[in-house]
């Protein structure tokens, strides 16, 4: 099984949200993350999309969104963004996902020899927080990749492969280490799936090895469309 990751689709079927505004890298985009996909997906791989799927505001506008990404080879897995509004009940998100959907939100799945773990996140500060509120998000989610990461740990095989996903950078521009990176270093994560960071100008790497793990950004515009391989086991589904 092959698995790969691609995230911040920002589908807008329903919604009138068109990505092209934001540049020539977006035209066309879903077409052509579609013509990438079919070209290197089996339908024994998994992709991993990381957040910021659908400009549905609730979920019965996000359903057409999803109904494209489940029409495309392959089994998915997607983790919420800051822009999946549609995602308030992770019990109704998973009873409403199409049969080649997983969602994963503070905890773990496993897929045959593969883990796969995570959270939404948010803004490592590049010097301090912005504001009170600012710092309490953030340390909400760090306890939330734990609880995911302590759920991984409990189910970990010496044999597996463990990846966890969040939507926002785990670091900051500067790559400093944060309370995620020390988490993800002390459960001992060999590859970190990320997104969010759009434009020439985020200051991003599509791939940095940090204290020995793998991070891959992996926002559509910032890989050309392109689906990024992350790795391959032996025993999927």
């Amino acid at each position: 099984m092959k698995i790969f990751s691609i995230s911040d689709l920002h589908l807008s079927t329903v919604v009138e949200k068109p990505m092209d505004i934001f540049g020539p890298g977006w035209e066309d985009h879903f077409e052509r993350i579609s013509q990438d996909w079919k070209q290197k997906v089996s339908d024994n791989d998994l992709v991993l999309i990381a957040g910021d799927i659908s400009w549905g505001m609730y979920l019965e506008e996000a359903l057409p969104d999803l109904e494209l990404i489940h029409k495309l080879p392959g089994r998915k897995v997607i983790l919420r963004g800051n822009h999946d509004y549609w995602w308030k009940s992770i019990t109704q998100v998973r009873q409403a996902l199409p049969s080649s959907m997983y969602a994963v939100q503070n905890d773990c799945l496993r897929f045959g020899d593969l883990l796969v773990c995570g959270t939404r996140g948010w803004n490592a500060p590049e010097n301090d927080f912005k504001s009170s509120e600012d710092e309490k998000i953030y340390k909400r989610e760090v306890i939330r990749m734990e609880l995911s990461l302590q759920d991984m740990q409990k189910q970990r095989k010496d044999t597996d492969l463990v990846i966890a996903m969040c939507h926002y950078p785990p670091f900051n521009s500067k790559l400093n280490n944060s309370e995620v990176t020390d988490l993800i270093e002390y459960f001992k994560v060999p590859i970190v799936v990320y997104g969010h960071l759009h434009g020439k100008q985020c200051r991003a790497k599509p791939f940095v090895n940090k204290n020995g793990v793998d991070y891959y950004l992996t926002s559509c515009d910032q890989v050309d469309c392109k689906l990024t391989l992350l790795s391959e086991v032996e025993n999927g589904f």
